[in-house]
């Protein structure tokens, strides 16, 4: 039987027409967006004008000599000295700096997401007593400053034996990480849903198997933003390997850059010590040049849930 949207005999459509001036907003509303707009974007460019002046300037300085530095540190360099780049890096001993730095940071970083993400699936997914009090121990752990925990760590270290040492600074890389691993991973696996992990056990997969052949790649978007927010946390981390990491043979790249600055004494090796600024500088940007969609996406994820 087919219907029409004929009216039936007799009757009429008294629906009233729909006006579009009156769908559309009034002139006030229109202005005052459009205002909004222009000093939204005007702030932007501010603050990106801001941010990235001074690190164009320190590449640009980098490519200097010393009197170029001092006379004219506003203008472009004369010619490109790539020398300052190879002089920091082999006379600064940078590529030692350099290699120490990526192991400590590369290994503490697969040692925070791996613990960081299991933790927070378990306290995300299981109810156990004490479940909460487990996760406030970890949210009281990112408002704990780390100064204050930099004495007793010292001897504790001390009396493992792993004080300067690379697997040392490595364990406390990874502890100092796991608080705001932890946070950030329970609230994005509490959105993923659970009809998939009920699949997967009703198919005889394990919680083993479940967790990293189901869930963790459903939460890679969550796991690749708190991946690089770690890695530029640890990756420019000063104050722990001063304290726990003394030794010249083990010092990462931030301990080397301080190194370069005093040891030069009143020969002031400027343009080496900034083409170290900008080695020490790259990969932190290309990190997040390479993956700044996902990280917005892991941001945005739980919101758009």
């Amino acid at each position: 039987m087919k219907t029409t949207d004929t009216p039936p005999a007799g009757t009429t459509d008294e629906r009233p027409p729909v006006s579009k001036a009156a769908s559309a907003p009034p002139p006030e509303e229109k202005a005052t967006g459009r205002t909004l707009n222009v000093f939204s974007h005007g702030f932007l460019i501010l603050w990106a004008i801001m941010v990235v002046m001074p690190l164009l300037w320190a590449v640009m300085t980098s490519f200097k000599t010393d009197k170029e530095i001092f006379s004219s540190p506003w203008a472009l360099p004369d010619s490109l000295h790539f020398d300052n780049w190879s002089r920091a890096w082999t006379e600064a001993n940078m590529s030692d700096y350099f290699l120490n730095t990526i192991i400590v940071v590369g290994f503490s970083l697969l040692g925070t997401m791996l613990l960081g993400s299991m933790a927070a699936y378990v306290l995300a997914r299981f109810e156990f007593p004490g479940n909460r009090f487990i996760y406030f121990l970890f949210i009281g752990g990112m408002s704990f400053p780390i100064i204050l925990a930099l004495v007793p760590l010292f001897y504790v270290m001390q009396n493992l034996a792993l004080l300067n040492t690379l697997p040392g600074l490595i364990l406390v890389y990874i502890g100092y990480s796991l608080p705001f691993t932890v946070f950030f991973m329970t609230s994005f696996f509490r959105t993923l849903p659970t009809s998939v992990a009920e699949a997967a056990f009703v198919d005889g997969a394990s919680h083993t198997r479940t967790f990293f052949q189901v869930m963790l790649p459903m939460a890679k978007p969550g796991l690749i933003s708190i991946t690089i927010f770690n890695f530029l946390g640890q990756w420019n981390q000063y104050m722990l390997p001063t304290v726990l990491n003394t030794e010249p043979e083990n010092k990462v790249l931030t301990q080397g850059l301080v190194q370069l600055a005093v040891s030069q004494g009143y020969k002031g090796d400027w343009s080496g010590l900034f083409a170290g600024l900008v080695m020490a500088m790259l990969p932190v940007l290309a990190a997040y040049i390479v993956f700044q969609r996902q990280v917005v996406q892991g941001l945005t994820a739980g919101a758009l849930k």
